[in-house]
């Protein structure tokens, strides 16, 4: 797995054996400083076949529609269909900003249940769960190396700071409970279990 960052959120490239995995991309406007990131890692932009979006706010998705038109087709989970079109009106103030909205219709959508048998398919081991409790769409990405990719899901050494907060301690449990070795985040540094 290699870390990219070229703008304000860490995203992630998973090779498999049958394609790539690309995790969350940054805000719209942000292709440039992304092709020049894959280059400096060593990735061919074709060897990125598929992008997983944790979850639809701007700074996760801005790039989805534009991958898509080079190519890489979008894997969308079930729970997060509604969603998808949610950041367009936050790219549409800018005018000057080149955002190309998400072709939900040219994405595979799959349930969380189907995660294992599609990543499969890509020769990446692992499955995807539902984790809502930053936002209804959040999904995490949990390998079988033992590598947890949560996008913006709390931090688990905020957790008691966050009592009243029982979907969180949900999401945790439920990515606790698979024993994950370390918890890469969007926005934090890695967490080592």
């Amino acid at each position: 797995m290699i870390k990219l960052r070229y703008g304000n959120t860490n995203t992630f490239y998973i090779p498999g054996t049958e394609g790539g995995l690309l995790l969350d991309t940054d805000w719209a406007g942000t292709l440039p400083p992304f092709f020049k990131a894959i280059k400096a890692a060593g990735i061919e932009r074709k060897a990125i076949t598929n992008l997983l979006v944790t979850h639809y706010h701007p700074d996760h998705m801005g790039l989805a529609g534009e991958l898509q038109q080079l190519g890489v087709k979008l894997l969308i989970i079930d729970v997060q269909l509604r969603f998808v079109h949610a950041s367009d009106g936050i790219f549409a103030r800018d005018k000057l900003l080149p955002y190309r909205a998400a072709d939900e219709k040219a994405a595979t959508v799959i349930s969380c249940a189907e995660s294992r048998e599609a990543l499969k398919r890509l020769g990446i081991d692992g499955e995807i769960l539902h984790t809502p409790s930053h936002s209804e769409d959040s999904i995490s990405l949990l390998l079988d190396d033992g590598s947890c990719l949560v996008g913006d899901l709390e931090p688990l050494a905020y957790l008691a700071g966050y009592e009243e907060n029982p979907a969180l301690k949900s999401d945790w449990e439920q990515i606790l409970r698979r024993h994950p070795k370390r918890i890469l985040y969007a926005h934090a540094n890695e967490q080592r279990l």
